[in-house]
């Protein structure tokens, strides 16, 4: 807005008082899986993904990959994410 004499001064907006602060949106699925990966079944399989990893990048020349490791962790969270997140759907 410019005010009546100087073009070169700009007048600021007030703020407006019906403006909410935005809080962060937070993704359920995010928390859930979060949640799911502290059990003990999940923590047993993220340390044996961990250790391929571990042993394979320790390595120059190998072809072992640890694919098995990655699809055993994310299928057992995802399987304790499903119970937990259609549980509450109804």
């Amino acid at each position: 807005m410019l005010t009546h004499g100087d073009p070169d001064e700009e007048e600021e907006d007030p703020p407006a008082e019906e403006e909410e602060e935005e809080e962060e949106m937070v993704d359920p699925l995010e928390t859930i899986r979060a949640k799911c990966e502290q059990t003990e079944h999940c923590v047993h399989l993220k340390e044996r993904l961990e250790s391929c990893e571990a042993r394979v990048s320790s390595r120059s020349n190998t072809q072992e990959e640890c694919t098995e490791e990655l699809f055993d962790f994310l299928h057992a969270r995802d399987h304790c994410v499903a119970h937990k997140l259609f549980h509450n759907v109804k």
